[in-house]
């Protein structure tokens, strides 16, 4: 036996269709451009480039081959729109994801997951709850997410780190090698 989904102004209550469409809200672009663009612009400002530039892709992407790739493999449709994996779930967990990579150890980090957690759940309640996906599409979308930034993640880790001026070929501080006392 399956659920039915209604979507909102099918059957849902006014108070609980506004309150669903605010937990959707973080899934929105107004939301997570200026998400991206503020942790992009801080890791640089810190000189911190690979985290600068798993903010970029991090963000980018996963719902890039979600998009392109995975929505079209899967062809799974919900009314005339592909909906696994949900874009929208992958849209909001990839930054996310990147924010807890970026998050200190510690406290810092489990605070910042348990964030993300509180967030995409909630975001996967509207979405389901306002009939846009199914519970599975949002859960699709929250895995592929979360393993595409860390794999981006680890790729970047094993790449060489870039370098802010090294000393000169030949030598081990820069300055010029010593001469032997002979």
């Amino acid at each position: 036996m399956g659920l039915a989904f209604v979507p909102y102004g099918g059957g849902v209550p006014r108070h609980q269709g506004a309150l669903l469409e605010l937990f959707v809200a973080p899934t929105d672009s107004y939301v997570l451009i200026p998400l991206v663009a503020l942790m992009t612009i801080l890791c640089g400002l810190q000189r911190r480039w690979r985290d600068t530039v798993l903010c970029v892709l991090g963000a980018t992407v996963p719902v890039l081959l979600n998009t392109f790739v995975l929505k079209p493999v899967f062809a799974h449709h919900l009314d005339d729109y592909l909906a696994y994996p949900s874009g929208h779930t992958v849209s909001l967990v990839a930054p996310l994801t990147v924010l807890v990579l970026l998050a200190r150890q510690g406290i810092p980090r489990l605070v910042t997951l348990a964030v993300a957690v509180v967030v995409t759940a909630c975001a996967g309640v509207g979405l389901v709850g306002l009939g846009y996906h199914y519970p599975l599409d949002v859960v699709g979308g929250a895995c592929f997410a979360v393993a595409a930034v860390l794999t981006l993640s680890l790729c970047l880790r094993r790449a060489p780190a870039p370098s802010d001026g090294s000393p000169r070929a030949g030598t081990s501080s820069g300055s010029r090698p010593a001469s032997s006392p002979r």
